[in-house]
C-alpha cells in the first residue's frame, strides 16, 4: 500500500501559484517582490507566504523583499522542478489531449516524451505535437527511453492493470487521473487526482457561503 507522507502539503500546492505570478514578474523585468504583493495575488496573509517560503531556504532582502529571479530557482529546487522528469502519458482522450496542450509542464520539468493509447483513431494522430503510440509498444519504448513517470488518462476499470504493466517497465512515478485508487508496491509513488474533489469543494463553499453569508475565501 503506498503512504508516502509529506509535510507541509497546503504549502507545497502553492508553490506553483507562486511561480506563475513570478515569472509574470519576471518577464516585466520586475527585480524585487514583496511578501503582501503575493498575498494579495493569492488572497491569503502575509505571514502564510512568509512562512511557505522559508521551506525553500531563501531569505529576503530587508526593505525590499525578495529578488524575483532567485526566488523563482529556490521554489524549481524545492519542488524539484529544476531537472527534468521524463514522463509518458497514458490514454490520449479528452483529459489526456488537454494536458498534453499545457504550456507550462515545461517549465515544471516535466517532459512528455511518448503518448499511448488503444484507439486506432488516436493512433498514429498528433496532439500538440505529440506523436500517439500504440499501447502494445509501451513497454519496449519505456524501457527504451528510459521513463520514471507515467500520467495515467484512462478508465478507471483498466487503471490497475495497466499500472501493473508500467511498474514491471520500471515506472516508479504515478501521476494518476484515472477515478480508482491504485495498489502497487510501496516504493511506487502515486499521487492522485480526484478532479470531482475540487468541485466538492467549491459546491461546499457555496453552500456555506449562502448560509451564513460569510466568504470563505477564493483557493485553498
Amino acid at each position: 500500500m503506498n503512504k508516502h507522507r509529506v509535510l507541509n502539503t497546503p504549502a507545497i500546492r502553492r508553490m506553483p501559484t507562486y511561480l506563475h505570478k513570478l515569472m509574470l514578474m519576471y518577464n516585466q523585468h520586475e527585480e524585487y517582490v514583496s511578501t503582501s504583493v503575493l498575498a494579495k495575488y493569492m488572497s491569503i496573509d502575509s505571514i502564510v507566504v512568509r512562512k511557505d517560503l522559508e521551506l525553500t531556504g531563501i531569505t529576503g532582502y530587508r526593505g525590499v523583499g525578495y529578488k524575483v529571479g532567485e526566488l523563482i530557482e529556490a521554489i524549481r529546487s524545492y519542488l524539484g522542478w529544476d531537472k527534468w522528469t521524463r514522463a509518458c502519458l497514458v490514454g490520449a482522450g479528452s483529459l489526456g489531449s488537454a494536458l498534453l496542450g499545457f504550456q507550462e509542464f515545461s517549465e515544471y520539468g516535466l517532459n512528455i516524451c511518448e503518448v499511448f493509447d488503444i484507439s486506432p483513431k488516436r493512433i498514429g494522430t498528433e496532439i500538440y505535437g505529440h506523436l500517439v503510440k500504440d499501447a502494445r509498444d509501451m513497454a519496449a519504448q519505456i524501457r527504451k527511453n528510459r521513463l520514471e513517470m507515467a500520467i495515467l488518462c484512462i478508465p478507471g476499470s483498466c487503471s490497475q492493470k495497466v499500472a501493473e504493466e508500467l511498474v514491471d517497465c520500471g515506472i516508479k512515478l504515478f501521476w494518476n487521473f484515472a477515478n480508482t485508487c491504485l495498489k502497487l508496491p510501496a516504493d511506487v509513488i502515486v499521487q492522485r487526482e480526484v478532479i470531482a474533489g475540487g468541485f466538492a469543494l467549491l459546491s461546499r463553499k457555496r453552500m456555506e457561503h449562502h448560509g451564513n453569508g460569510n466568504d470563505m475565501g477564493d483557493e485553498e
